[in-house]
């Protein structure tokens, strides 16, 4: 298959340092299809530094501040293609990705009947301190998760820190839920298969305390119970139940006598977490909102 143009848009907010090495790692990869990155950010700023730093190898699009979703609609519109070999890739300012990534994902779309690929989170936290355990853990419960559905060709969600998907396909998604879920689904109802790439790793600074924590995470379950608004029959990979049944993945995960005291410290984390974000959606009517970091999560930003 020959790709005629793959798309590369990395989402960012203010972060000039942490969004150059975002691009630095894709820029020194062995991409031989044509390629153009993209950057959409709200603040202007982050344009005049892109310019002085690379000049014409990097496109801006200016977020217009009425969320992440909002703003990938837009500019999915404006590149929409009739050419199902054209490829778009998904990625954030705050991370950067393995010399190999575009390589790895780029090979699975050989196969016509793949809409997405998805590639592995990777934890930067050390395991030795609470929030970088708990980050460990789910992410490599999700990484196993994900390498099995995607061999039995089931269905499961992309991450939103590294995935792909067909041009040609979608020109725009719903706003209310997560970006990841929800094209994964649409893929999967259009009939497409959705694989995992567990080479092409993407590295995810995580929150380092409870503030950070508690935010991010209450946003992205809210996130995720709204699909059963919009998608109702859509399969679930991520919900409390499905944390539930990975306790056992959990319980037996600890190296040393540390990780087996946060364990249990884990689950009344996660518990708690839960409980918190269906108490503000069921009494308090607190449902998703695709604001892009209304509270900042500033113990994830890893170098601005």
């Amino acid at each position: 298959m020959l790709n005629k143009m793959i798309d590369i848009i990395i989402t960012s907010y203010g972060e000039p340092k942490a969004t150059a090495r975002a691009i630095d790692s894709f820029l020194k990869q062995d991409i031989k299809e044509k390629f153009k990155i993209t950057i959409i950010d709200p603040f202007p700023k982050i344009e005049d530094f892109l310019k002085n730093k690379y000049g014409k190898k990097i496109n801006f699009f200016l977020d217009p501040g009425e969320g992440k979703s909002y703003a990938l609609n837009l500019f999915l519109e404006k590149i929409y293609s009739q050419n199902k070999n054209d490829i778009i890739i998904f990625s954030d300012g705050d991370v950067y990705v393995s010399d190999n990534s575009v390589k790895e994902i780029i090979n699975k779309f050989k196969d016509y009947e793949i809409g997405c690929v998805t590639g592995k989170p990777v934890v930067l936290n050390p395991r030795n301190e609470f929030f970088g355990y708990a980050s460990h853990v789910v992410f490599d419960g999700i990484d196993r998760v994900r390498s099995n559905f995607s061999e039995k060709n089931e269905f499961f969600e992309c991450s939103g820190y590294l995935f792909a998907m067909r041009n040609g396909v979608l020109q725009g998604f719903p706003l209310e839920v997560s970006e990841d879920a929800i094209i994964s689904y649409l893929f999967w109802k259009k009939g497409y298969r959705i694989k995992y790439v567990p080479k092409a790793e993407v590295y995810v600074l995580n929150p380092q305390n409870w503030k950070d924590f508690m935010l991010q995470k209450i946003r992205n379950i809210k996130g995720h119970e709204n699909l059963n608004k919009i998608a109702p029959d859509m399969p679930r990979t991520k919900s409390f139940w499905n944390e539930v049944k990975g306790s056992f993945f959990a319980l037996a995960y600890p190296r040393n006598l540390r990780e087996i005291f946060f364990t249990p410290l884990l689950f009344a984390t996660r518990l708690y977490i839960y409980l918190k974000a269906f108490y503000g959606i069921k009494f308090k009517k607190q449902e998703y909102s695709d604001g892009w970091r209304i509270k900042e999560t500033e113990s994830t930003k890893p170098l601005d």
